[in-house]
């Protein structure tokens, strides 16, 4: 394998006496030209803008995961949008698309596509890929929750009985307030021990209104990956750095609500199924 230094700008100069670690394999893509495929890949320049739900779908196919709204390297649907706020300057829900906001549910609806907490407990969209790489994880998170001693196994334990159930239902089945079971789902939905989908029912009135319906991790998912943790947070690390096409190697391991610790990364590089284009970068092989 040919080595060479790689410049700043990118270029590649070759040179016979260079520290080792110096060294960047020729067939490693130069960081300028990875940035520039990020932008094209992750639409983050306005002539790449979604325009309708199909694309906004052929996106997350393409990507395999998506933020919402864009606070990492991973790719976000409502940037990629590239639509004026709701409210110019209001944070939260305000500032979200004016009109596409609604892509993030609907979404949800097709096939393949479930929407998890596991983004450090915000929503991440997550096609099949993901999907299977987060199983080993979610699945060994409701073990643990309906061994424990707490409230998380009677909602567990009660989904397992009842199904998926709607909001109302838990509360009332299981005696809790509002926030005790929102502190509950929290801690099970950021490890995708439960998963919540948005649903519509009818109000008694001829109208209707929103609520959400709880799910078992394996109520939400019936393809088991027979993985160890590891593996599946070393593929789900993989899954991510694709997405973001590059990315720190800081940030990685702070996406997900499991830590990805250094070995994992270390490993991936070394089978080659990352590489270093530059110090601290990662991208996928």
């Amino acid at each position: 394998m040919a080595f060479a230094e790689r410049g700043r700008d990118g270029d590649v100069r070759d040179r016979r006496n260079v520290p080792a670690r110096a060294l960047i394999p020729l067939d490693v893509p130069a960081l300028a030209d990875l940035r520039q495929k990020r932008l094209h890949d992750c639409r983050l320049t306005p002539d790449r803008a979604l325009q309708t739900l199909e694309e906004a779908e052929t996106f997350l196919v393409d990507r395999g995961m998506l933020t919402l709204t864009q606070d990492s390297a991973l790719p976000s649907l409502f940037a990629a949008s590239h639509e004026e706020p709701y409210k110019k300057g209001s944070p939260g829900f305000g500032s979200w698309p004016k009109t596409k906001y609604v892509w993030a549910f609907q979404l949800t609806e097709r096939p393949g596509v479930l929407s998890l907490k596991v983004h450090r407990g915000k929503q991440l969209l997550c096609h099949q890929a993901a999907i299977r790489a987060i199983d080993p994880l979610a699945r060994a998170a409701l073990a643990e929750a309906e061994a424990a001693a707490d409230d998380r196994a009677r909602l567990v334990r009660h989904l397992k009985s009842a199904g998926p159930s709607q909001i109302d239902d838990v509360k009332a089945e299981l005696g809790l307030e509002a926030p005790a079971l929102r502190k509950i789902r929290e801690q099970l939905e950021s490890v995708a021990a439960v998963v919540s989908r948005d649903i519509e029912v009818a109000d008694g009135k001829g109208g209707h209104k929103h609520t959400s319906e709880l799910r078992r991790w394996d109520q939400a998912w019936n393809k088991p990956w027979r993985a160890t943790e590891e593996a599946a947070l070393a593929e789900l690390a993989l899954i991510g750095v694709r997405a973001a096409v590059l990315a720190h190697q800081d940030e990685v391991g702070k996406w997900f609500s499991w830590p990805i610790e250094w070995p994992i990364i270390a490993d991936l590089i070394t089978a080659r199924r990352l590489i270093r284009p530059g110090a601290g970068w990662l991208a996928a092989a």
